[in-house]
């Protein structure tokens, strides 16, 4: 009889809150169970981050089952993540895994990390004197008058990155002055993929994807978040911005009370699935329900190559 199969790699995306993680870890040890060593690497921007955990409901060691996880807690808050610099660690561990014989899981809901990874696409490059001047206008103006500038320019990319990623922004404007071209979110339609690849797309109604995002919120601020901030030391642009963290940076400098806090990160935080889900919807995935009690079994097939 034939060897049997070896799964190809296997990519994990939804919005925030439809559970990303408890399906890897699931998958992975299913994946075990049939013979084949499984390892996750994360897709997550902020969770790239060491010590951002509460706001970013990353998995403690103790929760990873024993299952080796890659690009977590790779950077200080201090420094500032990069999607080329991403995509070439994560496809050099993905190619690690598959080196000894295991199967990669790629997780995470930062649509423009994953599609770096699993489309076949090369970043521009930079121009220094542009970004340092794209730079400066952020510090003096703030995001708002880049997100309008770019509304004008690329009202698609305007929407994919919203008005208060700052970083993405320069990039966003850097490249179309460099390129004389639409920066279209960063990753050009149809791109193809870099390699063959198992897409499992977790959905949830709205209204309860709404409720559990904003009880998620109130954990975190329950879970600690402040006390977390307050440890955190220096952060960089990328992470005092992050969502859920810049809220708890102005509660602690008075310039927002709690319930306002956790408010905005709510709002926010409903906007950015949104977001989420208009990215992963472009996708050729397998779609599966969060609350399905079936889904983890139907991802070992459909990892298998069975379904």
């Amino acid at each position: 009889m034939p060897a049997p199969r070896r799964p190809r790699l296997v990519v994990i995306v939804g919005a925030t809150g439809t559970g990303k993680s408890e399906l890897s870890l699931e998958l992975a040890e299913s994946l075990h169970g049939r013979g084949h060593a499984a390892e996750i690497v994360n897709a997550d921007a902020m969770q790239l981050y060491r010590g951002m955990d509460v706001g970013t409901a990353k998995l403690s060691v103790s929760e990873r089952r024993g299952i080796p996880h890659h690009l977590l807690d790779v950077l200080d808050p201090a420094e500032e993540a990069s999607v080329a610099d991403y995509q070439a660690d994560a496809r050099a561990a993905i190619e690690a895994i598959e080196a000894r014989g295991g199967v990669p899981i790629l997780v995470g809901g930062s649509g423009l990390y994953v599609s770096a990874v699993v489309q076949d696409f090369r970043f521009p490059g930079t121009d220094a004197a542009i970004r340092a001047r794209l730079e400066a206008e952020l510090e003096a103006t703030g995001p708002g008058a880049l997100h309008r500038r770019l509304r004008e320019l690329d009202a698609g990319a305007a929407e994919a990155i919203g008005p208060h990623n700052g970083r993405r922004l320069v990039r966003a404007l850097e490249v179309i002055e460099i390129t004389g071209e639409e920066f279209g979110s960063g990753l050009p339609e149809g791109a193809p993929p870099w390699r063959e690849a198992t897409i499992l797309a977790l959905r949830a109604p709205r209204e309860e994807l709404v409720a559990r995002l904003d009880e998620r919120v109130r954990g975190m601020w329950a879970g600690g978040i402040l006390d977390e901030v307050r440890g955190l030391g220096e952060l960089g642009v990328t992470a005092s911005r992050a969502i859920g963290y810049a809220q708890a940076l102005a509660q602690l400098a008075g310039e927002l009370d709690e319930p306002g806090a956790i408010e905005q990160t709510q709002s926010l935080t409903r906007r950015y699935a949104r977001r989420q889900v208009g990215w992963f919807r472009r996708y050729d995935a397998h779609r599966l329900d969060y609350d399905d009690p079936g889904r983890h079994a139907t991802a070992s097939r459909l990892a298998m190559g069975e379904d």
